[in-house]
């Protein structure tokens, strides 16, 4: 059993979810990140200069049987869980009015099904450690756009940390939503161009999780949003 902190990231394997990660092995903690696409999550454990405290686990955030999978393979690797973020999550960049209702089920699932699945699989373990959840949320569940499917499921996050937060604050565990405005990922891959404007990096997210992280113990940051300077929504 490691003395050294351990997180889970689900969608680790690029932007947000492999920055964080990177952060957090700079801090020595042990992290392991999950993702569906295998190819990707070993380029990502190829860049990383010391991966003996990384731990790469194929796993669709979506599915019960895989992430309960990553967080026992996790502990029993490392021996505990400290920190568990749900960070998987995308965008089908349309609106009830034009979209197509084959990609919703899918983001529904992903963005909405699968940070309360980690919850569930990882709550006995950060029970023990009195440990952390981060969840990956956006501005968008914050701000109604019209006919936003997305932006539904990210409203749907925001509701799921603070009943999250409701439930486990007398165990001892954390609950901290991360709210990003709009940011450099490949969240916008299939838009043609990033959207107009000022955007934050993965790292400056990655750095406000790692700030959560870090909190001294009895110390319970529950909502930070981080937009870049000039978004006006």
């Amino acid at each position: 059993m490691t003395d050294s902190p351990v997180a889970l990231i689900t969608g680790g394997g690029s932007g947000i979810g492999a920055a964080t990660a990177r952060r957090l092995l700079d801090r020595g903690h042990h992290v392991s990140v999950t993702g569906r696409d295998k190819g990707r999550l070993r380029r990502f454990a190829e860049s990383i200069a010391d991966p003996g405290r990384l731990l790469t686990i194929p796993a669709d955030a979506s599915d019960y049987d895989a992430v309960l999978s990553a967080v026992e393979t996790t502990v029993k690797e490392f021996g505990r869980l400290d920190t568990a973020v749900a960070n998987a999550g995308f965008a089908t960049h349309d609106t009830l009015a034009d979209g197509d209702p084959a990609g919703w089920r899918e983001m529904v699932l992903t963005n909405v099904l699968g940070p309360a699945l980690l919850i569930r699989a990882a709550l006995p373990a950060l029970k023990r450690s009195k440990g952390r959840i981060v969840l990956v949320g956006s501005v968008a569940g914050f701000v109604n756009t019209p006919g936003n499917i997305y932006g539904a499921t990210k409203w749907a996050v925001t509701g799921l940390a603070e009943n999250t937060r409701r439930m486990v604050t007398a165990d001892g565990v954390g609950v901290t939503l991360i709210a990003p405005g709009r940011v450099e990922t490949p969240f916008w891959d299939g838009l043609g161009a990033l959207p107009e404007g000022n955007l934050l990096t993965a790292d400056q997210i990655a750095d406000a999780i790692v700030w959560a992280v870090g909190q001294p113990a009895g110390v319970d940051v529950n909502t930070v949003v981080v937009r870049p300077i000039g978004q006006p929504t």
